[in-house]
């Protein structure tokens, strides 16, 4: 069926939109005969590097082909934290999430925040979302937040489920992920039943699980999500004989922080090449499941003849290792958790274009303002992707709205234990920790060393005192972990006073329950010598 329709459908260009004052953020407010329809899709644990060569060899992605070959690709694209909550809250905003404070996943924006979608409201547009929004305080379990708040305790604890793989051996088999599927249902019933008969423009949103991994209750039932799930139908869409097995430095040569991260995720084990094997082949066959829920909305759009009025967008709130440097989930500024497929395609969008400019999700807010003619704030940390990626951009005004040639992300939450920072130019990914000074940065030349194996921080200090130059410009990180450091602590005595005379039991059933209940007076000592230290005798001592 894609390609019957697949070769009829094509791209509509909008009329020339007139560039806006001086020193905004996009394209400005203009006047347009008909305003597009625009529709977000945003996955969960997306590696972005599947949506271009020589990734894309290894999943069949069709709808995300489709969208490759209709629109503009962002090859660079990059989350601003690479964790659920804080990641979204910084597309939601449009803002660097130290200026939000979404620190982690219990720690997002207010439920009131005004988002791009109540702006583009106000302007006019009719808004529907269905799906995963994770953008607001308050949610995730218990032991997410409590890892996050524990994290510069002096202990080592298994957080999560050993990473593992679960078949189902049928191979007509093709809505596994129920949820996501039944809110893809509801997003295409509405645009069938409702949006079609709409004067007024739409946005639409609607948001996946997938491929996030699945709950792992054989590890107990306070343990996280350690599974790749999937059926056979969805692994037959993975090249098998194109799956990389990732290389891992020795434990005893890793950077502290990775290390730290391994354990955690309990990935220092033994591990076979065939279980990594399998780990990845699951993850990129729920990664084809993921595009074909994007097919579904695709399709409905071109069936409601909305297609050719409608701005489509597919991007996710950061990637998954899966098995990348030893650990699988997110929670590192390695590409395989930072890199994010950012894909656009509808009417004024440039076709079977390829971006090499470094991009985040913070230009989500201001072009999704841009796409709707509504002036950009100044505030705003992203800028308009339109100026990359759209037909009618006139190139003379190009150097007004052009994005910086870098991108920041940050890391506050679990699993990792200093705060991190990332500062991403074309060739170069710069990580600083903490304080800057007592954990050691990474630095990564990306165009010699695309799997990032050798940290050359110290092989070229003065690049390396360059970008940390640059990162105190846009950021005072060390200020930043300081200000982590007290809400962290300040978060954990209120939660343990709130429970009481139960804290005993109530912490060692965490996650790190089968770790924690071997000895669970050393590690409540240790949480109680770490509530003693003031904060700058911590810095100091690290």
């Amino acid at each position: 069926m894609l390609l019957l329709w697949v070769s009829v459908v094509a791209a509509l260009a909008l009329a020339a939109p007139a560039p806006g004052a001086s020193g905004q953020r996009g394209l400005a407010a203009r006047a347009l005969p008909e305003l597009p329809n625009v529709v977000l899709v945003v996955s969960d644990s997306f590696d972005g590097r599947l949506t271009f060569h020589p990734g894309s060899q290894v999943v069949k992605l069709p709808f995300i082909n489709f969208m490759k070959a209709r629109g503009t690709t962002f090859l660079n694209a990059y989350t601003n934290s690479p964790i659920c909550c804080p990641s979204r809250a910084a597309m939601w905003s449009g803002l660097f999430i130290h200026l939000t404070e979404s620190w982690n996943n219990f720690k997002g924006l207010d439920p009131n925040y005004t988002t791009w979608m109540d702006v583009m409201e106000k302007h006019g547009y009719q808004t529907q979302k269905f799906g995963k929004l994770d953008y607001t305080s308050g949610h995730h379990s218990v032991s997410n937040r409590v890892e996050a708040w524990t994290r510069d305790v002096a202990f080592l604890l298994r957080q999560e489920g050993r990473p593992m793989v679960n078949l189902i051996p049928n191979k007509t088999k093709v809505r596994v992920m129920e949820k996501d599927w039944t809110n893809t249902d509801r997003a295409v019933n509405w645009l069938r039943k409702e949006a079609v008969n709409y004067t007024q423009p739409f946005v639409l949103y609607l948001g996946l699980n997938l491929p996030h991994p699945y709950p792992s209750p054989s590890s107990g039932e306070n343990y996280g999500s350690s599974t790749f799930h999937t059926s056979l139908y969805w692994l037959e869409k993975v090249a098998e004989n194109a799956i990389k097995i990732p290389k891992w430095s020795p434990l005893s040569e890793m950077h502290p922080i990775d290390y730290y991260s391994s354990y955690t995720k309990n990935c220092t084990g033994k591990f076979t090449k065939k279980e990594i094997k399998n780990i990845r082949a699951f993850y990129y066959a729920m990664c084809a499941e993921t595009d074909a829920m994007l097919g579904e909305i695709i399709l409905a759009l071109r069936q409601s003849d909305l297609l050719e009025k409608t701005i489509v967008i597919f991007t996710s709130d950061h990637g998954e290792l899966a098995m990348e440097h030893r650990q699988f989930y997110k929670m590192s500024m390695y590409e395989a958790s930072a890199h994010v497929p950012l894909l656009m395609m509808g009417p004024g969008i440039k076709a079977n274009l390829q971006v090499s400019n470094v991009v985040s999700l913070v230009d989500i807010y201001p072009t999704m303002l841009d796409i709707a003619g509504i002036s950009v704030p100044q505030n705003l940390s992203g800028y308009s992707l339109l100026p990359l990626s759209s037909e009618t951009f006139k190139n003379e005004h190009k150097f007004e709205y052009l994005h910086p040639p870098w991108i920041l992300s940050e890391f506050h939450g679990c699993n990792v234990n200093a705060s991190t920072y990332m500062l991403r130019t074309n060739q170069w990914k710069y990580i600083a920790y903490s304080d800057g000074v007592s954990v050691l940065p990474q630095l990564f030349d990306l165009s010699s060393d695309p799997d990032e194996l050798t940290n050359i921080a110290t092989k070229f200090p003065e690049i390396t005192y360059s970008l940390d130059q640059k990162l105190h410009s846009i950021i005072n990180y060390p200020k930043v972990s300081a200000s982590v450091h007290q809400y962290n602590k300040e978060q954990f005595i209120a939660w343990k006073q709130s429970i009481g005379q139960n804290y005993s039991n109530v912490i060692a059933n965490l996650r790190w329950h089968q770790d924690w209940l071997k000895e669970p007076m050393k590690y409540e000592n240790a949480i109680n010598q770490w509530l003693k230290n003031p904060l700058i005798q911590e810095f100091e001592q690290k």
